[in-house]
């Protein structure tokens, strides 16, 4: 009966955080903060931290939201990627040096991961990293994400038309970190790359069943 009891009461407890909260009296530092950050609310209809994230502090709730952003960017060129491989291939050599590799010769999918050689890997590593800690490196005085210093980028001086651009930003970084892990989990157990499957007409999520 206990143990009945304990159940009902967690998941009565894991219920509530699904609940968008009322207007409280008083609210901690923390909580405050992060329902500043655009997005934290977006998708729940109120804060839902069931991990506890809010707690640790404003200076970790901002690294997390700039690598959220980081991490929407590179899933949405890695959406697109996935998707143009099917369709498009560079010309030329990929390696000329350590192995004699076309462009043409690099499969869609999950598959480049193998057939590009360890130096081109190392050099794709390197370029990033180059990008992260010189011109596309966070500023801590900057908004998360803000890490464009070019002249020509597009500025909105309307906050609420930057705010909805922003919250879109990370709508589709969101769906698309999903959707990359999605897609990449679908080829291993189908053996066939999005676009195949299309073609082919073998939509079913799950071939064997």
């Amino acid at each position: 009966m206990n143990k009945v009891a304990a159940l009902v009461l967690a998941l009565a407890a894991g219920a509530s955080a699904f609940v968008a909260p009322r207007a409280a009296v008083t609210r901690a530092p923390a909580l405050a903060a992060v329902e500043d950050y655009l997005g934290a609310d977006v998708e729940t209809a109120g804060l839902w931290d069931p991990f506890g994230f809010t707690k640790d502090g404003e200076a970790a709730m901002y690294r997390r939201r700039c690598s959220e952003i980081k991490h929407g960017r590179i899933a949405q060129l890695a959406v697109i990627g996935f998707i143009m491989g099917d369709h498009f291939t560079l010309p030329g050599k990929l390696a000329a040096f350590s192995a004699d590799i076309n462009f043409s010769d690099v499969p869609a999918g999950m598959g480049a991961l193998t057939a590009v050689p360890p130096l081109g890997w190392a050099q794709i590593i390197l370029f990033a990293g180059l990008m992260e800690t010189g011109p596309f490196k966070q500023d801590p005085k900057k908004a998360p994400g803000d890490i464009a210093s070019f002249s020509w980028w597009v500025r909105y001086d309307d906050k609420a038309v930057r705010d909805k651009k922003l919250t879109s930003e990370l709508k589709n970084g969101r769906l698309a970190m999903m959707a990359i892990m999605g897609m990449m989990v679908q080829e291993e157990v189908t053996g066939q790359t999005l676009v195949n499957q299309f073609q082919s007409g073998n939509i079913n999520p799950f071939p064997h069943l």
